[in-house]
């Protein structure tokens, strides 16, 4: 088994890198685990009050559920992965079966935060792009896909966002042992990426 982390900030690109390095490994070989996934349940805070959850701090997750679910994977056994709605910002009842795979990925904004977590990774990813480009992303994606307005967003960056990427994830690029700039617009940097990961995995 091969566990690769990828990291970076919110709408760098992460996903794209994701995508395209699955899609450079045979079908049934790799399985992706959001980090996402694995936020704590915020069932019990008022609807009204959870748009003030920070979501972008380290505490937000259930670091010790993904990282028993990682170790678990690498013996071989099968784990039921959480599910998490961004729009009511609930952790779900249903749960997605996994079984062990040749290929784990995680993929989240904190993936590289906890040491515990790194050292279970075989190879630790770094997805870098400029704030500006981040935030243009990040208006497009939560307006579509989590119900945001833009004002919503913004106010957001500026609150939350933008301090907590420069105080927790900008600061684990150190541990990466690949960066990719310019996030998921740099193809030659992605194949490159994923001629070394068919590399590692089938010397």
């Amino acid at each position: 088994m091969y566990i690769i982390g990828i990291a970076g900030g919110t709408a760098s690109g992460k996903t794209t890198v994701v995508k395209e390095i699955v899609n450079s490994l045979p079908n049934g070989e790799v399985v992706v685990i959001p980090q996402d996934s694995y936020y704590k349940d915020s069932s019990h805070v008022p609807a009204e009050e959870r748009q003030y959850i920070n979501f972008d701090h380290p505490d937000a997750f259930d670091w010790d559920l993904l990282v028993e679910q990682i170790t678990m994977l690498r013996q071989g056994k099968a784990i039921d992965q959480p599910t998490y709605s961004y729009i009511t910002s609930t952790r779900q009842p249903e749960t997605v079966h996994i079984e062990p795979s040749k290929v784990i990925i995680i993929e989240g904004i904190m993936a590289l935060v906890s040491p515990q977590l790194r050292e279970l990774m075989d190879l630790k990813i770094f997805v870098d792009a400029a704030d500006d480009d981040r935030l243009m992303r990040l208006i497009r994606r939560d307006i579509v896909e989590r119900g945001r307005t833009a004002e919503m967003v913004l106010s957001r960056y500026e609150r939350i966002v933008k301090a907590m990427h420069e105080e927790f994830i900008e600061p684990t690029k150190k541990y990466a042992d690949i960066i990719i700039p310019q996030g998921g617009t740099n193809e030659k940097a992605i194949k490159a990426l994923q001629m070394a990961i068919q590399y590692f995995i089938y010397k």
